[in-house]
């Protein structure tokens, strides 16, 4: 028999050796039709009624279907919008289990449930096919060759230094990347760009969105693209554009790859929302699958949808068959993919419940209970727009968290706002007074100054204003609270004192960051001056301003890397900077201990704290084990400052291990009684010598 009932404990279409089960889940469907497509996608070959339902999954195995066939399905059911449900047989959709996926959304009113332009909006009914304009999901032999070598690099948390960087822009126009590998998954595991990792001391890749994505009809109207990738259709599927012919295994050999070379995968994930948009958007998969399960609906009219995210809809995590595929995925991209951890766009909006965000509501109870993602790095953007949405420092202790409260606060001090020394020091120390509670560590705050939503660090002291008008929304798009400052001139100059000045500001960036206990993220391009040309939202350029512009390794100001590489270096020799416990004001030199110290080397009083405009911080990270006490000095004043070297037993001397004022970084010592000054601007440490 060519058709049976197969099973419904594995949904999408699963090739056993002989032939493929499909399955799919739709609570309200009345019928599911399975639609098989030549190689093309261009012709539909067939349509197959899944003969059995079980548990709401509607399921059918083909004996004679192996992998590389395309297909579909059409749900039937009620198109009642007011109630919540838009069931349209007329419109192909792409199955959410997908494992790959061919072809791409060709724009056309025909993808709409409804009739586009009609008086009655989606209210009204459309009848067209749009088959041959929406891509196809794929039948795949999910078996690949991990070699007897490939292990994970199980990086210690406190260890970890992320480098966010996008697919196809960090490798576009780099130099020393074949070109057919350029912009590719493939390009990420190089040897040049490997060659680059190591020799920043990164640990960590962390991969802006590259799940099967679809271009908005707007930004293709405008000949843009979203670039970044935070339009989602697909979970399971890797983004087809980095690699046309054989996307999956293009993306796992680059896993093993970097596996080899000692380097972590981490994935951005959108699991917040979808490509469908609002009430008005498309009709490409779960819409028209189960609108009224997979999607937050308003509670009084669930014609509309709850809009946690900015984007016009929020996918629905506390139904039960909601959560399972997002928590499929999540174990497919470890288990089949062996990615080291995942990075949540928009997280709150994943735990939230009727009432708002619960830090023990099911998703995030199902992360810790999991068996696989438990073990594995958990990050979260931690706000959404949603009532409630600014949830920093809310997660559970097995979470880390984009720390906003570094970014804010860096950026203010080394802009020249005064009387931040508090506020300064707390980040230093992995922001205590933000996660220190419930159990969780000094790793629960990734410390960040740029990512890619932002100035870039060369932009952040080039520009006062964003420059966002090739983004086509008149410059209103992208933040006005940048804490930015130019400099002394909006954009490049040949100027050379605006140079200093700009390449100062950079370092001290890059110092602090790697000072800091907590995570550092370290923007892919920061360390080579990128420049977006003041564009604070690049979400849709995929063009030069986009892709990371490598030629800074040829100007003097510009080139970082090895500065970063001494950073990093740093950070592995002092263990202080990599804590694991929390600091506290202990007696100097033990463990986990952090001494405070005025400019004249008295330990800091309430009145001092309070100093007024305050721009000098200066502190000792105690000794560990054999490794010696560490002095951090931070001066953001315009002008010198004097100070006092600690004075500590048993450590007569204090070398000098790191001064953003020299692009030497010479090695010098100083004894304790030396009268020290600290030039303007300037990021300095000492390693204490006995």
């Amino acid at each position: 028999m060519r058709l049976t009932a197969g099973t419904s404990h594995r949904l999408g279409a699963t090739w056993d050796g002989r032939g493929t089960n499909f399955a799919l889940f739709s609570a309200n469907a009345t019928k599911v039709e399975l639609c098989l497509f030549d190689s093309q996608g261009r012709r539909e070959l067939e349509r197959i009624v899944l003969p059995e339902r079980t548990e709401d999954v509607w399921h059918g195995y083909l004996n004679d279907v192996s992998p590389g066939q395309l297909y579909g399905y059409r749900v039937h059911g009620p198109y009642e919008p007011s109630h919540g449900h838009r069931f349209n047989a007329h419109k192909l959709l792409l199955d959410p289990y997908a494992k790959r996926v061919a072809g791409r959304v060709v724009w056309s009113d025909a993808h709409f449930g409804y009739r586009a332009g009609s008086h009655r909006e989606d209210l009204s009914f459309d009848r067209r096919d749009n088959s041959r304009g929406v891509p196809k999901a794929v039948v795949v032999d999910e078996v690949f060759n991990w070699g007897l070598r490939e292990l994970r690099p199980q990086i210690a948390w406190e260890d970890t230094i992320i480098y966010e960087a996008h697919v196809k822009g960090l490798t576009q126009t780099h130099p020393d990347v074949p070109a057919q590998m350029r912009g590719t998954y493939r390009g990420l595991s190089s040897p040049a760009v490997i060659e680059h990792l190591k020799r920043l001391g990164v640990t960590t890749v962390e991969l802006l969105p590259m799940h099967g994505l679809v271009d908005d009809r707007r930004l293709v109207e405008m000949k843009l693209v979203n670039y970044w990738g935070y339009n989602t259709l697909s979970f399971f599927a890797p983004e087809q554009r980095y690699a046309p012919d054989n996307p999956l295994d293009a993306f796992r050999t680059t896993v093993a790859r970097l596996h080899d070379a000692g380097i972590e995968v981490m994935l951005d994930v959108v699991y917040n929302h979808t490509a469908e948009g609002n009430h008005l958007g498309p009709t490409l998969s779960f819409r028209g699958i189960d609108n009224a399960c997979y999607y937050w609906l308003t509670k009084d009219n669930p014609r509309f949808y709850e809009n946690f995210t900015g984007t016009g809809n929020a996918l629905n995590l506390t139904h039960p068959r909601v959560l399972q595929m997002v928590m499929d995925s999540l174990r497919y991209w470890v288990e089949q993919c062996h990615v080291d951890g995942f990075r949540f766009d928009l997280a709150p909006t994943l735990a939230r419940e009727p009432n708002g965000f619960n830090r023990a509501g099911a998703f995030l109870m199902a992360m810790r209970q999991d068996p696989v993602l438990s073990t594995v790095k958990l990050v979260a953007e931690p706000w959404d727009i949603g009532l409630g949405g600014y949830q920093v420092g809310a997660f559970p202790s097995q979470w880390s968290e984009w720390n906003d409260r570094y970014r804010s606060t860096l950026r203010r001090y080394w802009a020249g706002e005064g009387s931040l020394i508090g506020d300064v020091s707390s980040r230093m120390i992995a922001s205590p007074d933000v996660f220190k509670h419930d159990g969780r560590l000094p790793r629960s705050s990734i410390n960040h100054i740029t990512v890619h939503d932002g100035f870039t660090l060369m932009d952040l002291f080039s520009y006062n204003e964003k420059h966002n008008m090739a983004n086509g929304e008149d410059n209103a798009d992208g933040s006005s609270d940048n804490h930015s400052i130019n400099c002394g001139h909006e954009g490049p100059t040949d100027d050379p004192e605006i140079l200093r000045k700009r390449c100062q500001l950079r370092r001290n960036q890059l110092a602090c960051l790697f000072l800091a206990q907590g995570v550092p993220l370290l923007l892919a391009g920061d360390e080579v001056g990128n420049s977006q040309d003041g564009n604070n939202n690049a979400y849709c350029q995929d063009n030069d301003t986009g892709w990371i512009n490598w030629g800074g390794l040829r100007r003097k100001h510009d080139n970082m890397v090895d500065f970063v590489a001494h950073l990093t270096a740093l950070r592995r020799r002092f263990p202080q900077l990599r804590a694991s416990h929390w600091v506290a004001p202990l007696v100097p030199n033990t463990p986990n201990s952090v001494l405070w110290l005025t400019p004249q080397g008295n330990e800091m009083t309430e009145t001092d704290w309070k100093f007024p405009d305050g721009r000098f911080v200066s502190y000792v990270l105690g000794a560990v084990d054999s490794h010696a006490p560490l002095y951090i000095v931070l001066n953001a004043a315009s002008e010198a400052i004097a100070f006092t070297l600690p004075k500590l037993d048993p450590y007569r001397q204090w070398e000098l291990v790191l001064d953003t004022t020299d692009d030497d970084q010479l090695a010098r010592r100083f004894d304790r009684t030396t009268a020290m000054e600290a030039p303007p601007h300037a990021v300095l440490a000492y390693a204490g010598m006995p």
